[in-house]
């Protein structure tokens, strides 16, 4: 089986022109909001969210070790020092965050919650091979629902992870406020909720939708390459409605090159679908915190220690840390 290279780094990209991503890291679909193209479909109707194998390669760059140490930092400092024992990651797909923070030993049981049964199974999979067992059995659980509107039958978390862009789907005011509710109930006094999105100068420089695309190098089990997964994040002809700050993403993946020892005829080539994403910006973030019983207490430019949020060079996400009131 083709797997992609090992290491977190980012991937080959291109992009030109107002409104294409650049050097910022992509947002996955979630599959409420994924509409079916009318092309590129394959002989199955698969949909990207339902191939969770090809969807972990594209995003394999992601530096999560060092993700996992911002996002317990970021609790400890509200915290005289202290980690968040118990930690939910919404919209969690591959639950890689997860997986890592489990695997640092910085927290003690991890609950992935995602509304799609492909990713379940496939993280939960994941899970138990990358654990230990007596890790996976007591301190792993993955959870279908629908990251709007939730409740959880468990012990209060300390906290809470959107990652990914992953609120970008939740287009509407009444599914933020739900979501963040939801979110709310299920957390300890205090708790924190971390959440990823593009940094704001996107919504601000979205003049003209543009190609963003970039390639993941696939090895085969000998460690040899095999072909190459090119991921399509956004295209020319994308729709923006300025009114609603939704763009209709345009996101395509397909395999070049065959493993030698796998039948061409079984493997799912070409994916494409047309995704409704929500841009946000800092003031939407610190409103919807305020009347869902959260307050904002950092901002951030990446997923990394000391990018300031305005740092012009550095700064390509907005990572907003909010706390329970």
């Amino acid at each position: 089986m083709a797997t992609s290279r090992k290491g977190r780094s980012r991937p080959t990209s291109k992009s030109s022109g107002a409104g294409g991503f650049g050097e910022t890291q992509p947002t996955p679909p979630t599959p409420a909001d994924v509409t079916a193209t009318t092309e590129n479909e394959t002989k199955d109707d698969k949909k990207i969210y339902s191939l969770p194998a090809l969807y972990d390669m594209a995003f394999g760059y992601r530096n999560f070790d060092e993700e996992i140490e911002f996002l317990v930092e970021q609790h400890q400092l509200l915290h005289e020092g202290k980690g968040p024992e118990r930690v939910l990651e919404l919209a969690a797909g591959p639950a890689r965050h997860c997986i890592y923070a489990l695997q640092s030993s910085m927290v003690k049981s991890a609950t992935a919650l995602d509304n799609s049964m492909d990713m379940l199974e496939y993280g939960t999979d994941i899970a138990a091979h990358e654990l230990d067992i007596d890790t996976f059995e007591t301190s792993f659980s993955y959870l279908q629902k629908d990251m709007s509107n939730f409740e959880v039958d468990c012990e209060p978390f300390d906290s809470a992870w959107i990652m990914l862009g992953s609120l970008q789907h939740m287009t509407t005011n009444d599914k933020v406020i739900s979501c963040f509710e939801s979110i709310n109930k299920s957390m300890v006094k205090g708790g924190t909720l971390i959440i990823e999105l593009p940094h704001p100068r996107e919504t601000f420089s979205l003049v003209e939708c543009t190609r963003n695309s970039w390639q993941v190098p696939l090895e085969d089990e000998n460690g040899e390459q095999s072909g190459e997964l090119e991921i399509i994040w956004g295209d020319d002809d994308d729709e923006f409605d300025p009114i609603k700050q939704i763009r209709h993403f345009t996101v395509a993946m397909g395999l070049k090159g065959t493993p030698e020892n796998e039948d061409e005829s079984s493997l799912v080539q070409n994916v494409k679908e047309v995704v409704p994403m929500r841009h946000f910006t800092a003031q939407e973030i610190d409103a919807f915190a305020r009347i869902t019983g959260f307050e904002v207490t950092s901002m951030h430019g990446a997923v990394a220690r000391g990018v300031d949020v305005n740092n012009e060079i550095e700064a390509f996400r907005l990572v907003s840390v909010l706390q329970k009131l």
